[in-house]
Order: structure tokens, then sequence, then C-alpha cells
């Protein structure tokens, strides 16, 4: 079965910074859902390698120092495919969602026709889910990579310059109940390194360029993380806050607070809420009692208590207020969340 997780944790270490504004912050992992939702039954997986190795004259490109225009070059992508499969393999075992994800290693393609796309014919499909035991297959199916390396000057016989690494990826999820639909994920990213080009451990190593094949390899673990978050829920960090105010009652709920004791801080908080007639003073109130309800995971009276946090702003600070603005942030982050959360309590089950 797949595990059913809670969809917020406070850091660990209770990590509270105070400002000078009278706002105390602290970090939040949020759970947020796969963005492919695969069917609920589908619980195993298998990951495969379904593309033609990049020829090593294309996609490759030096600009020379002193020079305008770039000149081809030649660099291999063997087994960059082979890191983003077995990169995606383990990263969506690490997110312990799927009962079993397996990084299947017989390359599928045979062929030398590197810009045409071959997907999984339904008997390739049925043949791997029978020899694997798995529900779904997830097939890359395409893999484009672009090196850029310009030389912007030499220092004591060593190149200083720059590359950046292009990737664009094509995966599909096959599985037998789609009903002829096969989900398509497309991806596009890029990253750039500087230093000095160098091969050894000599002067400057701390500052060295990757090779091309080491950038193309960091592209693909790059890519294959990113696209872990497609299929499977992740956890994220956000910053959340809370007022403080010179008062007993508030100074007392963020006692309780920095214990995570939530329960008590929300009674002292909602004791000051309703002694307070200053609609900026109930406010902050307000948005202290919806971040400790959210903290609860009770996402449905967070929003509405963020909502009235929002509305006392809204009557009581100028439409340029920081307060404002950073109160319709939080009623939208809740808003969203408690969306988030079916789509979530929908995958698990």
């Amino acid at each position: 079965m797949k595990k059913i997780f809670p969809f917020l944790i406070v850091m660990a270490t209770g990590l509270f910074l105070d400002s000078c504004a009278g706002i105390s912050y602290l970090t939040v992992e949020t759970r947020e859902p796969a963005q492919v939702a695969l069917p609920s039954h589908v619980l195993s997986l298998a990951v495969v390698n379904n593309v033609v190795q990049q020829p090593d004259e294309i996609g490759h490109e030096t600009q020379m120092v002193g020079r305008t225009d770039s000149e081809r070059t030649k660099a291999s992508s063997d087994s960059v495919a082979i890191y983003y499969t077995e990169a995606l393999t383990q990263f969506l075992n690490e997110e312990d969602y799927f009962q079993r994800v397996l990084f299947y290693p017989d390359p599928l393609r045979g062929d030398t026709d590197f810009f045409q796309e071959h997907p999984l014919t339904p008997d390739k499909m049925n043949e791997i889910r029978n020899k694997t035991g798995v529900d779904a297959i997830i097939s890359l199916d395409k893999l484009i990579l672009q090196t850029v390396k310009r030389d912007q000057f030499r220092q004591q016989g060593y190149t200083y310059g720059d590359i950046t690494g292009k990737i664009h990826s094509i995966l599909r999820v096959y599985l037998p109940t789609m009903e002829g639909k096969i989900p398509a994920i497309q991806y596009t990213d890029s990253m750039r390194w500087e230093g000095f080009d160098i091969r050894d451990s000599q002067a400057y190593a701390e500052a060295m360029l990757p090779s091309r094949e080491e950038a193309m390899k960091l592209l693909a673990v790059r890519a294959a993380e990113k696209m872990t978050y497609v299929f499977a829920p992740h956890w994220e960090k956000q910053d959340r806050w809370y007022y403080t105010l010179p008062n007993s009652l508030m100074r007392e709920g963020e006692a309780f607070a920095k214990g995570a004791d939530w329960a008590r801080a929300i009674e002292k908080w909602e004791a000051f809420y309703y002694s307070r007639s200053n609609k900026t003073e109930k406010a902050k109130a307000a948005n202290n009692i919806a971040l400790a309800l959210e903290m609860m995971d009770d996402m449905t009276q967070a929003l509405e208590w963020a909502k009235v946090a929002h509305d006392l702003f809204a009557q009581a600070t100028a439409p340029n207020s920081l307060d404002r603005r950073r109160s319709l942030l939080y009623k939208n982050e809740l808003d969203r969340r408690v969306s988030t959360s079916n789509k979530l309590k929908m995958e698990d089950f």
C-alpha cells in the first residue's frame, strides 16, 4: 500500500528567527502532490531507456578567446541516458511513495535514428511488464543535450571561461488502463558553470570547469530530480511567520508556539483576538491562529482565519501595506493547500 503522510511538518530544528518588525519566522515542509496523478492501483514502476545516444558531433560549440563566432566541436553523451534513468529510479525510491521502482538495464533502441522518437508499442510494454512484474513503465523517449563553451581569457597558461549546458527530455508513462492516453512530460532546463579549464589537480583546481561530458551527466541528474516531483508527492520547504506584540497573551502564545504547543498557543491568541477592538491587532492575532491551525493540519479552519486576517488588514491598512500584501499571499497559499490536500488524499488512497 502507498503510505499516507501528514501534509505539513515543522523543521526538527525549530528554526525561529526574530525580526525587529514584530514578526518571528519559522521554516516548515509541506507535502506537495505529484503533477501527474497515476491511478491508485499503480504501486510499482519500471524506468526504461528508450533513446538513441546523441551523436558526438551534434549540439556542441566553442567560442575561442577574442572571437565572436563559435566553432562546432565533439563531445560524447555516452551513458548520459543511463545516468538519467538510474537517477530517476533512485530518487523515486527515496520518496518512498511507490512500493517498488525498478531500473530496467537493457536499452530498448537498437537503431541509429537519433532525431526520431519511437514510443513503446503495446506489445513491448506488456513484455517489460511481464518480465518485471510492474504496474506501469516510465520511459525516457527523447533526450537532446547541448553544450556551449566560451573562453574568456588565459592566465598562467590556463584558459578561464564558462560552459552552458542545456537539456531537453520527454518522458512517457505506459500502462494498460489509460484508454490509449499516454501522458508525455517534457522537460527543458539549463545550467552554467564558470572557472578554469583544467583537467588536473594543479593551480586553480578549486575553480575548475567540468568537462562537457561531466556537465551533461550533471544536467541528467538534475532533470531526474525534477521529474521525481512529477510522479511522486514530495516535501518542499516554505517560510511561515507569526506576529509578536508587547502583550502578555501574545507573548504567552509565542512561548507555546516556540514549543510547538499549537493548541495552547491558539487559546492565548484567541483570547487576545476577542479582547481587542483595534483591527490591526486583531488581524495579527487572526494570522497567528491561522498559522497554528495549519501546523495542526486543520487546513479548512486555517484558511477561514487567514481570510479574517486579510479582511481586517484590508480595512485597517493602506493598499500598499506590507501586512496586507503578506496576508493576501498567505491566504492564497492556504487556499492552494486546501485544494492540494484533497488531491493528496486521493493519491494516497
